[in-house]
C-alpha cells in the first residue's frame, strides 16, 4: 500500500499500483526522497500529522516521519518558517545524542511542507501504561521524575524548551524500560514565531502553564510545570484542569488522593506542589533543583497506603471512577460460546445510574492499533471488537473475558455485525473481503468478494437471510448469504459509503456517504427512493434506523447528529455538543437511548424523545471510532484510537 500525504485525505491508503490517491486525487509518493516509504497515520496534532514509515537505505528500519503544515501565507513568510525549522533541526539533531531522546535522522521541505525523520521508539507511552496497569502511586512517580528529570537538564542545558510534556509524550522503551522524551517542540516553535497572532497558544491544555496559553512564552520552569501535571493525572487519573479550584487559587489534588485510598508523604507532596506554582519565579527554576530536593525525598520512606485501600492503588478506586480492568490472556482451547435464542431473556443489568455515578466498568487493552469496530449480540453476552491489527477479538461482556480470536482479515477490519439470531458474525476490511463467521466454532463460512475496495460498512437484513455493505468503490451491495453471491448492486453512487441501514421491515436501504448526503434505496427493487440533501455539511459517518421505522439518524464530520423524517426527509431534530467528527452512533433496542462517539474523545449519551443530553463520557485519550449498546441501554461500548475499548455502565 501508498500512504497519501495530504493531510486532510480521508483514506490515505492506497494500493501500489496507483499513481494518484483515490480518496482525494494527490499526486502519491512512494518513496520520499528516494528513501523513505511511509506505511500508515500513526496520528494527528495541531501542527500535522505523524507517520511510520521504513527507510529502505537502513535495511528497511522503521522511523516515524513527522510533517508540518505552517499556516502561513506568500514565499516570505515560507521562507521564515523553513529557516527556523532549519534552526530548531539542528538542535534537535543535537538532542538526539542523548540515549532517552529520538535520533533526528533527517528533516526537509517538501511541496510547502516540512518534514522531520527520527527514529521510531517501540514501548507503551505512560498514558497507555497507566490505563493498562492502574493509577502511580508514589514509587511510580518517584521512579518517573528520577527517569526523566535529567533527561529534562539535558534538554534545557542545549537551550531548548520541549512545551508539551504530558503522558502521551513520555515512552517506556520497551528494549531497555527507560523513559524516553518525544515530540519537542518544533511545531509550536514555528506556529508561534510565524503566527500573526500574538499570544498564540503553545502546549496542551491542562498540562501547559498560563505563561504559555496566555502569551506563548515558555521557559525551563514552564516544563517543570507540565511534568508535575502529568504526575497527577498519573497519580489520579483526573484532569490537572479539574483538580485545581479557581475561585480559592489552590490544588486539590491531594483531597483526591485521598478520595482514592491514597497517601503520599510530605516531601513529595511539597516537590510536586513546587512544581505547579501558578507564578513562574515561585516554582521551581530549573531540573537540577527538582532534583536535588527529589534526592532528600527519596532518603525518606514511600508513605503507607490506608489498611482500607491496600487494593486502590492498583485497582484506581473511587467514586464513579472504578478499575480499568485490562483484558485477560486467551483461554486455552476456549469451550464452546453458548448463543442464546433471539427470544431468550437477556440477564439482570446494572441498576442504570444517576448521571454523576455513570461510569467505566472495564478498559480492554489487548488490541495493538486502533479499534474501529464493535459490536454486541442480541442477548448482549457478546462483545466483538477489531480494528486495524486485522484480528476480531471476541469477549464474553459481562466479564471481560476474552474467548476468541477470529484470524483471516489480511488488512484493517473496519465493520462488524451481528445477525438477529446471534449465531453470525459479519465482518468488514480494508482488504476488500467480507468474512460470515461462525459464532460459537469461530469458523469462517463464508468469504463474500465483490467489492473493489476497502468495505467501510456492514449490516444484516432482519430476515438474517441477507447481509448488506457499503464500500469506497461508491457503490452498496446485498448478499444472499446461503450462496454467497451478490443479490443487489446499488452502483455508482456520488460518494464513498461509510455507513449502511435497513429498515425494520427490511423495505428501505439507507446509505450515509462522504458527499454530506443520505441516499435511500428499495432493497427488493433496487430503485431510489429520496436523497436527503439539505441537511449536514460534510461527510455523513453513520446511519441507524428507528426501530418503529420512522426516522433516520445520522452522524457526520460536521459534528453534529441529526434526525429526519423517513417519509418525508425532513429535519426533525438535530443533536449538537460534540466539538470535533461524529464518526459512530447506537441505538438501544427500544428507540429511547442514543450513544455517540466523537474525535473529540467523548463518548455521549442523548435522550431519544427530548434530544437531551444526559451525559458525556471522557476518559479515552484518543478519537472514538466505534460505539455499541446493549439491547436493554444500560452498557455501552466505545473502541478508540487509543488502542482501548472502554465498557461504560450508563
Amino acid at each position: 500500500m501508498t500512504c497519501c500525504l495530504n493531510p486532510d485525505c480521508e483514506q490515505p491508503q492506497n494500493p501500489d499500483d496507483v499513481e494518484f490517491c483515490l480518496s482525494c486525487g494527490t499526486k502519491l509518493i512512494p518513496l520520499m526522497r528516494g528513501r523513505y516509504r511511509v506505511l500508515r497515520p500513526l496520528g494527528q496534532g495541531g501542527f500535522g500529522k505523524t507517520y511510520l514509515a521504513v527507510d529502505e537505505d537502513r535495511l528497511s528500519s522503521r522511523c516515524v516521519i513527522k510533517q508540518f503544515s505552517p499556516q502561513v501565507e506568500g514565499s516570505k513568510a515560507l521562507e521564515k518558517a523553513v529557516r527556523l525549522f532549519d534552526q530548531e533541526a539542528v538542535r534537535l539533531h543535537e538532542l538526539g545524542e542523548h540515549p532517552q531522546i529520538p535520533t533526528l535522522l533527517a528533516y526537509f521541505e517538501h511541496d510547502k511542507r516540512l518534514y522531520l525523520v527520527q527514529q521510531f521508539v517501540e514501548g507503551a507511552t505512560l498514558l497507555q501504561e497507566m490505563q493498562q496497569t492502574g493509577i502511580f502511586n508514589e514509587q511510580k512517580v518517584r521512579a518517573l521524575l528520577a527517569g526523566i528529570l535529567p533527561v529534562l537538564k539535558y534538554v534545557h542545558d542545549h537551550q531548548v524548551i520541549h512545551r508539551d510534556i504530558t503522558p502521551s509524550n513520555v515512552i517506556r522503551r520497551k528494549s531497555d524500560n527507560k523513559l524516553v522524551l518525544i515530540d519537542f517542540g518544533v511545531a509550536k516553535l514555528l506556529s508561534a514565531e510565524t503566527s500573526a497572532q500574538p499570544g498564540t497558544k503553545i502546549g496542551t491544555e491542562g498540562y501547559a502553564p498560563m505563561e504559555q496559553l496566555r502569551s506563548g512564552k515558555a521557559y525551563p520552569a514552564s516544563d517543570i510545570y507540565s511534568l508535575g501535571a502529568t504526575c497527577l493525572y498519573l497519580m489520579t487519573r483526573t484532569k490537572p484542569d479539574d483538580l485545581y479550584d479557581p475561585l480559592e487559587g489552590r490544588w486539590l489534588w491531594q483531597e483526591k488522593l485521598h478520595e482514592l485510598g491514597m497517601a503520599i508523604s510530605p516531601g513529595m507532596a511539597n516537590i510536586l506542589d513546587k512544581m505547579l506554582k501558578d507564578l513562574v519565579n515561585e516554582r521551581y527554576q530549573s531540573a537540577d533543583a527538582v532534583m536535588r530536593d527529589l534526592r532528600m525525598a527519596l532518603s525518606q520512606p514511600v508513605a503507607a497506603l490506608p489498611q482500607t485501600a491496600a487494593l486502590g492503588q492498583a485497582a484506581s478506586i473511587g467514586r464513579g471512577r472504578p478499575a480499568a480492568v485490562t483484558s485477560k490472556p486467551p483461554i486455552s482451547q476456549p469451550p464452546p460460546i453458548p448463543v442464546s435464542s433471539p427470544n431468550a431473556t437477556p440477564p439482570p443489568s446494572p441498576i442504570p445510574m444517576s448521571g454523576s455515578q455513570r461510569r467505566c466498568l472495564m478498559t480492554l487493552t489487548d488490541h495493538t492499533r486502533w479499534v474501529l469496530a464493535t459490536a454486541i449480540s442480541p442477548d448482549g453476552q457478546l462483545l466483538a471488537t477489531a480494528g486495524l491489527d486485522d484480528v476480531i477479538r471476541l469477549w464474553h461482556l459481562p466479564t471481560g473475558d476474552r474467548l476468541r480470536l477470529l484470524s483471516g482479515h489480511t488488512k484493517a477490519v473496519n465493520c462488524l455485525a451481528f445477525s438477529p439470531d446471534g449465531q453470525w458474525l459479519a465482518s468488514g476490511s480494508d482488504d476488500y473481503t467480507l468474512r460470515l463467521w461462525h459464532v460459537a466454532s469461530g469458523k469462517v463460512l463464508k468469504v463474500l468478494m465483490g467489492h473493489s475496495r476497502d468495505i467501510t460498512s456492514v449490516c444484516f437484513h432482519p430476515s438474517g437471510q441477507t447481509l448488506v455493505s457499503g464500500s469506497e468503490d461508491r457503490s452498496a451491495r446485498s448478499w444472499n448469504l446461503m450462496t454467497g453471491e451478490t443479490e443487489r448492486l446499488f452502483p455508482e453512487l456520488a460518494g464513498i459509503v461509510r455507513s449502511v441501514a435497513v429498515s425494520p421491515n427490511g423495505q428501505v436501504l439507507v446509505c450515509g456517504k462522504l458527499d454530506n448526503q443520505l441516499k435511500l434505496w428499495s432493497l427488493s427493487t433496487g430503485a431510489a427512493l429520496k436523497v436527503f440533501a439539505k441537511g449536514h455539511f460534510n461527510a455523513v459517518n453513520g446511519v441507524l434506523i428507528t426501530p418503529d421505522g420512522k426516522s433516520v439518524i445520522s452522524a457526520s464530520k460536521d459534528k453534529t447528529i441529526k434526525i429526519w423524517n423517513l417519509s418525508t426527509g425532513e429535519v426533525i431534530r438535530t443533536l449538537t455538543g460534540h466539538t470535533d467528527a461524529v464518526n459512530a452512533i447506537a441505538l438501544s433496542s427500544d428507540g429511547k437511548r442514543l450513544v455517540s462517539g466523537s474525535s473529540d474523545k467523548t463518548l455521549r449519551l442523548w435522550h431519544m424523545s427530548t434530544g437531551s443530553l444526559l451525559a458525556t463520557l471522557s476518559e479515552h485519550a484518543n478519537a472514538i471510532n466505534t460505539v455499541a449498546i446493549t439491547p436493554d441501554g444500560r452498557v455501552a461500548v466505545s473502541g478508540s484510537s487509543d488502542n482501548t475499548v472502554r465498557v461504560w455502565q450508563i
